[in-house]
């Protein structure tokens, strides 16, 4: 009998994993898990309810078309139906955005440090990943993107608010790289942490792509939402895209659980607003508190603060672990830290605090 392996594509080599954010560890200080850019508190009203009676029939295959959440978010956004597509997340949606226009040949442009499932994903629809830096102050440098565009050019990546860094493009610039675009190259506007802006100069991609198709806008009900572990994001898009989108989705992929959650999250946006204003304050307290101590830290528009510290990155991250918050560290660039409850503020505070005297 042969003991050779079945064969695989070749390109899954060199593709990285994607590094999940370290769960709290038990047995240990009192720990708290601000590595994933979880929202703290439990679901809206009405969510976790409307859940449980979903659960009910979860024998059944839940709705394909995702109608109810398809016309609460048409009604939401003022867009058609048509320009609507659902997914695992924003990222289930970004797979299937690489799925629909790129594959081995193509280039997909981001900035680097972005998301990290860029890499990922694109790399695994077969092509070629093109990395900007970012500038020196950890934003997009739109103009080095514009300038990687080739003729081989599918798809481009822009992460507004920018994850891990927290740093968003604003208008102006924004507009001025896309007038640079081609009408054929598709241009992701990732707004996972939309909710949290509050620069007013930053824009809502949803007004961009009503007169531009050759943009598409990620929404997600992962972060200001509560419904990281429901799994249920969408992309607004102008109809040949969002056909092409709900064609390679994976079938049934978003569960009626998630589906009704997300409903029940939309009907509750009062409650949500006075959340994430409280979550905006939090971060506006831990960020001129580290100011204050002295470090450098990028204005941030998401849920989360980012740190660049190089090779201290590693020591940091395990004082704050030791001191009992977990957080998210990028080995030799930076850390970064999610906004969560007060007290898991305040004690990351002090671990940075206590680790910053010690240098």
């Amino acid at each position: 009998m042969s003991e050779t392996s079945p064969k695989l594509r070749a390109v899954l080599d060199g593709i990285p994993t994607y590094k999940p954010g370290k769960p709290a560890a038990a047995g240990g200080p009192v720990a708290y898990k601000l590595s994933s850019n979880e929202n703290p508190y439990p679901p809206l009203p009405g969510v976790l309810e409307g859940v449980i009676a979903a659960a009910g029939n979860f024998n059944r295959y839940p709705d394909m078309a995702c109608t109810g959440l398809m016309n609460e978010l048409a009604n939401r956004f003022g867009v058609p139906v048509s320009h609507i597509a659902t997914g695992t997340g924003s990222v289930g949606v970004a797979q299937s955005l690489l799925q629909a226009t790129s594959g081995p040949g193509d280039e997909v442009i981001y900035a680097w440090r972005s998301f990290e499932a860029y890499p990922i994903i694109t790399r695994i629809s077969g092509a070629t990943a093109v990395e900007v830096p970012l500038t020196s102050g950890d934003v997009h440098d739109l103009d080095a993107m514009a300038e990687a565009i080739t003729e081989r050019t599918r798809l481009i990546f822009v992460c507004n608010p920018n994850n891990p860094t927290g740093t968003a493009v604003r208008r102006a610039e924004l507009e001025r790289f896309l007038d640079r675009v081609p009408s054929d190259v598709l241009v992701v506007l990732d707004e996972a942490y939309r909710e949290f802006v509050r620069d007013e100069e930053v824009p809502d991609g949803i007004e961009l792509y009503r007169s531009r198709p050759n943009v598409t806008v990620l929404r997600t009900f992962s972060k200001a939402y509560g419904l990281a572990g429901l799994r249920v994001g969408f992309a607004v898009a102008h109809e040949p895209v969002a056909a092409a989108l709900r064609k390679t989705a994976v079938p049934f992929g978003v569960s009626q659980l998630a589906q009704d959650a997300a409903v029940a999250s939309l009907r509750a946006e009062d409650e949500l607003l006075g959340r994430v204003g409280s979550l905006v304050c939090e971060r506006k307290r831990v960020y001129e508190a580290l100011v204050k101590q002295g470090w450098t830290v990028p204005d941030t528009q998401a849920n989360f603060v980012w740190m660049r510290l190089g090779e201290r990155t590693a020591a940091f991250a395990a004082a704050c672990e030791k001191a009992g918050v977990v957080v998210r560290p990028f080995p030799g660039e930076g850390l970064r830290v999610t906004i969560g409850e007060d007290e898991a503020n305040d004690i990351f505070l002090h671990a940075a605090e206590a680790f910053r005297k010690e240098l």
